[in-house]
């Protein structure tokens, strides 16, 4: 079984998401990227755009507006200053 990578979808409204995930791509300020479990850490700013997550086979989309996309060595934690899910 592969390694899952936490990630974390956090609106100053609440929590979107809290899981154990196999991938997410996301819309960073300098161009798209996408993180799985062991990525390098680094910090990004976002723009408006999906980001997709990928599980067991899975995609949930959620649209964010700007905020700062932080990966450590514990995960990847996605602070939006506005975050939504999707309908696809």
């Amino acid at each position: 079984m592969a390694e899952k990578l936490h990630f974390s979808l956090v609106s100053p409204e609440r929590e979107l998401f809290s899981g154990l995930v196999d991938q997410v791509d996301a819309p960073g300020s300098e161009g798209g990227f996408g993180v799985l479990a062991g990525h390098a850490p680094f910090m990004t700013a976002l723009k408006e755009g999906p980001v997709s997550v990928y599980s067991d086979g899975a995609v949930t989309v959620y649209e964010v507006r700007g905020g700062f996309a932080d990966v450590t060595p514990d995960g990847l934690t996605i602070l939006a200053e506005h975050a939504e899910a999707t309908t696809k």
